[in-house]
Parts: C-alpha cells; structure tokens; sequence
C-alpha cells in the first residue's frame, strides 16, 4: 500500500497568508511525479499555529526521487528573481516530517 508523508510547518499567525499564497503559486508542481497520489494543505482552525502538508506516495522511492529532484530544485531556486534577488525568507519558522505506512483506507461507496 501507499505511504504518507506529513509535513508540520509552524507558521506564525502573520506569516499564514504568505505560506498559502506561496503553495497556491506552486500548484501543479507535484501532480506530474511518479508515484504521487494525493496532497492537501491543512490550515489550523484552533488550537495551534501547525499547518499540514499531506502527501501520499505509491512508494518510499517516488517521495525519495520527488524530494532530490523537482523539490529540491524548487526550494534552492527558491522565489529568487532571475537578476539575483535574494530569497523570501521561509515562511515557516519549524517542520517536522512524519511518516506513515497506510494499512488500511475506505471511500465513499458509490452509487
């Protein structure tokens, strides 16, 4: 079965609308990698200043071959201008990567 990747980003409260803004920029980047399977970003609604980033993976090879290829590309490259600006700072002030191995799943029963 598949693997998840979590990723627990604490963001401040003035720095939440610049991270979803900098996911939102980013859309379809990770669609088109082998082995991908799903992503959410999950925005805290009490209780916390974590947001989620959920991935799932058909493997621990594809997630590993996402993380040293397009990812790694995109986070050196950064949102730096091609005139050599400096990188935006990041976002987040901590992450956490969890892991997990998916043994059981249900859906909605179609119709």
């Amino acid at each position: 079965m598949s693997i998840v990747k979590i990723n627990v980003l604490t963001v401040p409260e003035e720095q939440r609308e610049v991270l979803e803004k900098r996911f939102a920029a980013r859309a379809g980047s990770v669609e088109n990698s082998d082995g991908f399977e799903w992503f959410e970003l999950l925005r805290p609604v009490e209780g916390t200043d974590q947001y989620l980033v959920y991935t799932r993976w058909a493997d621990e090879a594809s997630f590993q071959a996402w993380m040293e290829g397009p990812m790694k590309a995109a986070h050196q490259g950064g949102q730096a201008s091609a005139e050599g600006a400096e990188r935006p700072k990041p976002a987040a002030s901590g992450s956490t990567l969890w892991s997990f191995e998916v043994v059981q799943q249900a859906a909605p029963k179609q119709s």
